[in-house]
């Protein structure tokens, strides 16, 4: 009779990944161990290689996982059918949400992919660029002129929000969801679009006179 899956196992998996995500993205891939991720998980180093059976399979999962979600947003903007400028604004939102609550997994995604095998590292630089297919070819809908330079202007603004981890930090005045307009208005207008707005933190904790 085949074992049967713990109902706790993919709640339990989701833990690990979390918090090994943090944990390398903190620490470092190469610094961090697998007893430091047993330990960051508060699980026995036994039970870690239940889940994964050495830390290259667990960096593996991470990446893949964070642009599968990426590929998935994409898909859900996509079936919406919006016209071509909404969409990428809509892609543009959506991606920012995402990173908003992924900074850890987005930081692992950009840093650590080196590490891989070549075989996983190949796969995730596939996924990444599909979803900068997906971005140029939205591009190339909203300006047709520009559909030579699609690819080019989709790595230009990848360049504005991949990077956003290493300086807009977590409670600060400015939110990814303060951000994902700017952005918007900065790629269709130029510095001249972007408009000035009270960040939504600062806007909350401003005490009327």
């Amino acid at each position: 009779m085949a074992r049967t899956r713990a109902a706790t196992f993919d709640d339990q998996r989701a833990l690990i990944l979390a918090r090994a995500a943090e944990l390398f993205a903190r620490r470092g891939y190469s610094a961090a161990t697998m007893n430091d991720v047993a330990a960051a998980c508060a699980v026995s180093k036994a039970t870690l290689y239940h889940y994964f059976r050495d830390k290259p399979a667990l960096l593996a999962r991470i990446a893949l996982a964070h642009v599968e979600r990426l590929e998935a947003v994409v898909a859900e903007v996509r079936v919406r059918r919006l016209a071509p400028d909404a969409e990428l604004r809509a892609l543009i939102e959506a991606f920012m949400t995402v990173y908003a609550d992924a900074q850890h997994e987005h930081r692992v995604l950009t840093e650590d992919v080196k590490f891989l095998a070549d075989a996983e590292r190949q796969e995730v630089v596939a996924a990444e660029k599909r979803v900068v297919a997906a971005f140029a070819a939205t591009i190339a809908r909203v300006r047709p002129e520009l559909k030579p330079r699609a690819t080019p202007l989709a790595m230009l603004l990848f360049g504005m929000i991949n990077w956003t981890f290493t300086w807009l930090k977590p409670g600060g005045a400015l939110t990814h969801a303060d951000l994902a307009p700017m952005v918007v208005q900065l790629f269709f207008g130029g510095l001249p679009a972007v408009r000035h707005s009270v960040p939504r933190r600062s806007a909350r904790n401003s005490v009327p006179a």
